[in-house]
């Protein structure tokens, strides 16, 4: 007869814990500075539609009435 097979339970350490916490705290952080790219992106392509818009404006010419 065998005997059953000894399992080695890891019982985490304090730095063990912090990196976890750390590593969720640092997701959130990567998911928020994604986000400001995304919105630095939209406010830049804004922007050069603003630039096209007042170009188009300045050089139309005024009609004669």
């Amino acid at each position: 007869m065998q005997a059953a097979p000894v399992r080695a339970i890891a019982i985490p350490t304090f730095s063990d814990a912090f990196r976890g916490f750390e590593s969720l705290l640092m997701s959130g952080a990567r998911r928020n500075a994604w986000t400001a790219v995304l919105e630095d992106r939209r406010r830049a392509q804004d922007r050069v539609e603003t630039e096209h818009v007042l170009e188009a404006a300045a050089t139309r010419t005024p009609r004669a009435t």
